[in-house]
Parts: C-alpha cells; sequence; structure tokens
C-alpha cells in the first residue's frame, strides 16, 4: 500500500526510468501566491460574494487568465511568432523583477528540496517548461535547484513547446532514455498532453492550476495531491 496521496490512477512504477517536470504549480508555488494576492485584494470586496471566501473567485481568475496564456504559447508557434512573442514576455518580466525584492519574486511548493534530493541520483531529472530560459533558471539559481536536473528543456528549446510533444521529446532524447520510460510531471492539461503525444505516462498534480476533472479528461495516468508525493509512491 502506497503512502503517497494518490487521488485517482494507476501507473507502472518499473517502466520509469527518468523524470520529467514542469515548473510553475508543479515545483514553483506561483499559482497559489498569485491566488492569495488576489484574494487578499478582494477581501474589501467580500460582501459582494455572500460571504464566501474570495480565494474561491480569485483561483478561478487566475486560471482563467493562465489558460488563454497557455493558448498563446501554442499560437505563437504555430504562427512563428515564438521569437518576438519570448522577447515580449522577457520584457515584461525585466518591468517587473525591478520592482520586486529576490524573495518575493521566486516561491517554492513546500517540500520539494527534499524530494528532488532524494530522487537524484536514482532517477534522471529533467525540467519540461514552457516559460523562457531565463525565468525559468532564475527560479532554480534562486533555490539552488539546478544541479538536480541532467537537463532543462524551456519555452524556445525545441521549435514547439508544449501542448507538443517536442520538449518531453528532447529532454527524453538528450536523457538518451526512451519517452516510454519517462514520467511527465505538471499540474495542468497542457504537461498532461505533451507527455501523453510522447508516449510518456503522466502524473498530474493537484498543488497548482489543474483540477482533478480535467486532467483525468485529459488522460492523466494518475493524479496525486502534490508534486512531493512522487518519494513515497517510486519508494513502494
Amino acid at each position: 500500500m502506497t503512502n503517497a496521496q494518490v487521488v485517482s490512477g494507476w501507473i507502472d512504477t518499473r517502466r520509469i526510468k527518468a523524470l520529467l517536470f514542469d515548473v510553475d504549480g508543479t515545483l514553483s508555488n506561483t499559482d497559489d501566491r498569485y491566488v492569495s494576492r488576489l484574494a487578499r485584494g478582494l477581501e474589501p470586496l467580500k460582501w459582494l460574494f455572500q460571504d464566501r471566501d474570495p480565494s474561491r473567485f480569485a483561483r478561478w481568475v487566475v486560471m482563467a487568465i493562465d489558460a488563454p496564456a497557455n493558448s498563446l504559447y501554442s499560437l505563437a508557434d504555430r504562427l512563428g511568432l515564438d521569437k518576438p512573442f519570448f522577447k515580449f514576455i522577457n520584457w515584461i518580466t525585466r518591468k517587473t523583477r525591478l520592482k520586486r525584492r529576490p524573495q518575493d519574486r521566486y516561491w517554492i511548493i513546500a517540500g520539494i528540496e527534499e524530494m528532488l534530493a532524494k530522487l537524484h541520483g536514482q532517477y534522471p531529472l529533467a525540467v519540461v517548461s514552457a516559460r523562457d530560459k531565463e525565468t525559468t533558471l532564475a527560479f532554480l539559481d534562486f533555490f539552488a535547484l539546478t544541479p538536480y536536473f541532467d537537463v532543462i528543456v524551456t519555452g524556445r528549446t525545441c521549435n514547439h513547446t508544449k501542448p507538443f510533444p517536442d520538449p518531453v521529446l528532447y529532454a527524453a532524447e538528450t536523457l538518451g532514455i526512451s519517452p516510454d520510460d519517462c514520467l511527465m510531471v505538471g499540474d495542468t492539461v497542457v504537461d498532461i498532453h505533451a507527455g501523453r503525444l510522447a508516449g510518456a505516462q503522466t502524473a498530474g498534480v493537484l498543488c497548482g492550476f489543474g483540477q482533478q476533472d480535467e486532467l483525468a479528461h485529459a488522460g492523466a495516468d494518475i493524479i496525486l495531491q502534490n508534486t512531493t508525493d512522487l518519494v513515497s509512491l517510486l519508494s513502494d
């Protein structure tokens, strides 16, 4: 019996020879921080929610914003506009970053460092993110996570980013492991689609934007309450 908080599904852990991780909502706590900030801003308007917790509405808003953002990544790829798109994103990121202290820019899900320390050496590890290289490395370096990963795939590493399978296939090839023997871990349907199209097993996590029903509908092989549940799952 596993100690992991498995919400639904099953994977063949014997097949897993490499682990591929999304960043936002999977390693980084960005999603929940955005929700928390918006919920605090809505507190003065709490009467509009009929005494209900405004954080539920805040999460809906942030998720609604995130979904089009993922679609924009894909659309930019299709139209060959990925270069100017990422330049614009980098410009926005730099402008906002200058206004915040380092400790206010980067947030990590509790237990991620300990999880990576335990999994490192047991499995080759990779990052497969749709973020740009600069912000991905900034997050990993800030928490000293970079040494844990054998390959880091970002939004412009391949011709197409998630939900296309290219980044997953690239990570697997770089690691020298068949995509079928990889586990793609992420919090959104974009991660699940990319992993499935590449032939990898997929794990959806509920510590980010993903909801159980949508991750299941996208075909996630297993759904975990938190990314850190991988340690218990893979040790059984």
